[in-house]
């Protein structure tokens, strides 16, 4: 059981870090309309910026964090990443500001940052026949988080706006606790090395773009993705509120709903529909899914019928791993680790990118004074955007070819 004290650390650290936007979606809309006084429109656009200031900050400090750690050691990073995040979590749940809470998303994108440091501990302790094994824990973290964030932030939310960060800040405190009594420091002399700013530059990876001929359409496709679905987190909660007049905690059981749908269509249909249909044509379907789904969602005015379209929503999630399978069969054994730093930076950069832009289109066309009133709006925009990318994955599947 102590042996395996730590890779349960580990696994929390990650949910936490991954639950930590799905855990407060549902009541930002009523907190920042509390803090502001503003309508739900002009609520959306602040919550466009907090979005893109979190990730900015995961993206920025991603490498920083993870450098540190091969400097000063994983234990102390990861416990002072967890205290400063559950004391960031108090400061935003006694806000009084929309520019307190403002501050209190920078830093609690900074403190959520350690997922490179919870990997390197997780290899660090891991024999090489566990690693695969300890590795998918870590993945599994990620979908656990994701699904479970949104879900008790929903029913936390029935006891107020506040409740969620400081159900939040109990977590990252307890998580924090554990650690200090099972970790053990992996970083020895041996393999400590010095902090070098040029190892920690965020945007070394995008350089590599270059480096990677033959699949600048395929990592095009791919951000058009990235970004289209990005305008889930991005607007659901001030949609749903708009357009169904859902509350916190319905909200945050249908971002439950289509995490899980999403998970286990990644899990369990990806391997089979390829066996069917191929890379390509799997790409294909999923794009094309998400297409409808996105459509549907930019008309559709009863929320039921949301709830019922969920399984067929998450079909649109056998695309991208589809992808990335083709993008990884193009490149050398040696440019794997390469390919996948350009995968993970592009997919930042939509996560800063797209709650700006689908929150400022959401606050134009739902506003009372709108010209056309169409809250479903950033929908048909990220349905544009995805016909496009499918263009291109059509035209570089013929030139393939």
């Amino acid at each position: 059981m102590r042996t395996k004290l730590p890779v349960i650390f580990i696994f929390m650290t990650v949910v936490i870090d991954s639950m930590g936007i799905g855990l407060i979606m549902p009541v930002m809309p009523d907190l920042i309309q509390e803090l502001t006084g503003e309508s739900l429109a002009d609520a959306a656009i602040w919550g466009g910026v907090l979005s893109a200031a979190f990730a900015l900050m995961q993206f920025l400090f991603g490498p920083v964090i993870g450098n540190l750690s091969d400097r000063f050691g994983r234990r102390p990073v990861l416990l002072i990443s967890l205290v400063v995040m559950a004391l960031d979590y108090v400061v935003m749940a006694v806000a009084g500001s929309i520019w307190l809470l403002f501050a209190g998303r920078i830093v609690g994108g900074i403190t959520a940052a350690t997922h490179s440091t919870a990997s390197a501990y997780m290899a660090d302790i891991s024999a090489p026949d566990e690693k695969a094994r300890n590795f998918g824990l870590i993945g599994a973290a990620f979908g656990v988080g994701f699904v479970f964030g949104p879900a008790l932030g929903g029913l936390l939310a029935e006891f107020g706006t506040r409740a969620p960060f400081w159900g939040a800040a109990v977590l990252a405190a307890m998580n924090a606790a554990l650690g200090w009594y099972v970790l053990k420091e992996t970083v020895t002399d041996k393999i400590r090395r010095p902090f070098n700013w040029r190892r920690a530059n965020p945007l070394g990876a995008l350089l590599a773009v270059t480096k990677l001929p033959g699949l600048a359409s395929l990592l095009l496709v791919f951000f058009c993705y990235q970004v289209a679905t990005a305008v889930y987190p991005a607007i659901w909660s001030y949609f749903t509120t708009e357009r169904f007049g859902w509350s916190p905690g319905m909200i945050g059981v249908s971002l439950a709903a289509f995490g899980l749908g999403f998970a286990i269509v990644q899990g369990g249909l990806v391997a089979p529909s390829i066996k069917r249909f191929g890379h390509r044509g799997t790409v294909a379907l999923g794009l094309a899914i998400e297409v409808v789904t996105l459509c549907f969602l930019g008309v559709v005015n009863w929320g039921a019928l949301v709830l019922a379209a969920v399984p067929f929503a998450a079909l649109g999630a056998l695309g991208m791993p589809a992808l990335q399978g083709i993008m990884s069969r193009r490149v050398a054994d040696d440019a794997q680790g390469e390919l996948q730093g350009v995968l993970t930076s592009l997919m930042s950069l939509a996560t800063i990118m797209s709650p700006l832009i689908m929150t400022q289109t959401f606050a134009y066309f739902s506003r009372p004074d709108a010209t056309i009133y169409m809250p479903g709006a950033p929908f048909l925009l990220s349905a544009a955007l995805l016909i496009c990318g499918l263009v291109v994955f059509f035209r570089s599947s013929r030139r393939r070819s």
